[in-house]
Formats: structure tokens, C-alpha cells, sequence
């Protein structure tokens, strides 16, 4: 062999190291993110740190994230058409290790993402449809005796009932009182279905009142919102009422008119 032909397998050899060493980096950096958030949801769950914890630590990923998932792409797309013409064997393995490390760093910044409250959002966690008259907890006040939100409208720093009935008015124009011409029966047996289909813990059920009571706990950081609907007779049928209320949290960044919203789209 001569001298051009070990320069060459030299130069080679070299390139191989480099795209395995970035590739592999790429995959790590990523897989560490996508770990490191995911941890910070984990740990509300074995309760090993309460939910502020939970946002710094996805805050802090939410940071980084983003650009090291551009940066990762860039690279990914360079470590493929690299490998190709300098280790064409192994140019798919590379590739797929620098991909999942972009798809985990990217991952570990949209998660996060979710719970930026979109423009326009209140800082409030308590919606209802009659914001005159608050539906009152029943059987899901005792559940929240420990609450560090208590279940008086209004009662939150910086607030009161008239200014947070106004802020959700203005948000959230939709969230009013929906009237049915189906009997007050029929509608409560609907509200039971959708309670069922959208995975809420049911707390009560009284047909004679009208009131269904219920809970749902969030997926990622395990959050508990209660939920109470009531539904009246009226003269041309009946009319629904609900309101959703977060345990804790001063912002629930549009989670509770969201739920509220899926609610009169499953009894529809």
C-alpha cells in the first residue's frame, strides 16, 4: 500500500470516529433532556417534590431544548450524507442514533410548551357558566379540605368575583348555561356518559338534584380539577350549568374552559 492509500484509509478511519463520536453525542445530549424532563413529571408523581419543583426543572429544560434539536437536525443531516460516502455500512445506524436523540431533545421542549398559557389566557383556575351565581361543591368539598384553593368564587390573590367573572367573559365568551329540549333525565344520563368517555373520576351523582360531582387529575404533573354540573327543568327543557375548579395553582392556563368545552361537545 503505498503512501496515498494510508493517508486515505487514515482519513477515513478518522471520519468514521468523528461521525460516531457526534452521532453518539447527539443521541446522549438528547435522551438527557427528554430524561431530565420526564423526571420532573415522574418525581410529582412518587412524590419525591410538589409541582413548582416540577415546573422549574421543565423550565430550565425548556431553556436549552430547542436549540440543541435545530442543532441536532443540522448535524443529523450532515452525519447521513457523511456516513454515506465515508462509512456507507454504517451510514443508516449513525443516522438513526443522531435522529432519536433530535426526536428527544425536540420532544423535551414541546412537552413544556404545553403548559405556556396561550395569549390572551387569566391567571384564574375557576370557570363557570354562571358567573352570578356560582355552582357550590357538595360532595367534592370535603375532597378539597386541604386544597390550598379553596372553593369560595373569587378567592385568589389579586382577584375577586366581580373582576374574574369579567377576565373569563372576555376569554371565554362560550362558556355560558346550555339549554336542551331533551328531558332533565335524558341530559343527566348524557352528562353521566361524558364524564365516563373523558376519563373523570365520577365523585356524586344525584338525578333528583340535577348535580353530577367530579374530578380529573391531569396527566403529566397530576393536577386534581374538580368539576360540578347541574341541570334544571325549564319550561321549554333544561338547562345545564357547570363550573371546573383546579385544587392548586393560580393560573390554570385555559385547562378548566378547555374541560368545560369538551363537556358540551360530548352531551351534544
Amino acid at each position: 500500500m503505498n503512501a496515498t492509500s494510508e493517508d486515505q484509509s487514515s482519513a477515513s478511519l478518522s471520519g468514521r470516529k468523528a461521525l460516531t463520536t457526534v452521532a453518539l453525542l447527539i443521541l446522549v445530549a438528547g435522551l438527557g433532556l427528554g430524561a431530565y424532563a420526564l423526571f420532573a413529571s415522574l418525581g410529582v408523581w412518587f412524590g419525591m417534590w410538589d409541582f413548582r419543583t416540577g415546573f422549574d426543572m421543565l423550565r430550565t429544560v425548556n431553556a436549552s431544548a430547542d436549540w440543541v434539536a435545530w442543532i441536532s437536525l443540522a448535524l443529523t443531516i450532515g452525519i447521513f450524507v457523511a456516513a454515506r460516502r465515508i462509512a456507507p455500512a454504517n451510514a443508516k445506524r449513525l443516522a438513526t442514533f443522531a435522529a432519536v436523540g433530535t426526536i428527544a431533545a425536540a420532544l423535551a421542549y414541546l412537552v413544556p410548551e404545553t403548559y405556556r398559557a396561550p395569549e390572551g389566557t387569566p391567571p384564574i383556575h375557576d370557570i363557570t357558566t354562571d358567573t352570578d351565581n356560582p355552582l357550590q361543591f357538595v360532595a367534592v368539598a370535603p375532597l378539597r379540605a386541604n386544597a390550598p384553593n379553596s372553593v369560595i368564587y373569587g378567592d385568589q390573590p389579586n382577584w375577586d368575583a366581580v373582576k374574574m367573572a369579567a377576565a373569563q367573559k372576555e376569554a371565554y365568551p362560550e362558556i355560558v348555561p346550555q339549554e336542551f329540549t331533551e328531558s332533565k333525565e335524558e341530559v343527566f344520563n348524557r352528562v353521566l356518559e361524558a364524564v365516563n368517555t373523558l376519563g373523570w373520576e365520577l365523585v356524586d351523582q344525584n338525578l333528583a338534584e340535577g348535580r353530577v360531582e367530579a374530578t380529573d387529575t391531569t396527566f403529566w404533573f397530576r393536577f386534581k380539577d374538580d368539576v360540578i354540573i347541574l341541570i334544571t327543568e325549564t319550561p321549554n327543557g333544561t338547562v345545564l350549568n357547570a363550573r371546573s375548579k383546579s385544587r392548586v395553582g393560580g393560573s390554570d392556563i385555559g385547562k378548566n374552559a378547555a374541560r368545560l368545552r369538551a363537556l358540551f361537545a360530548e352531551i351534544r
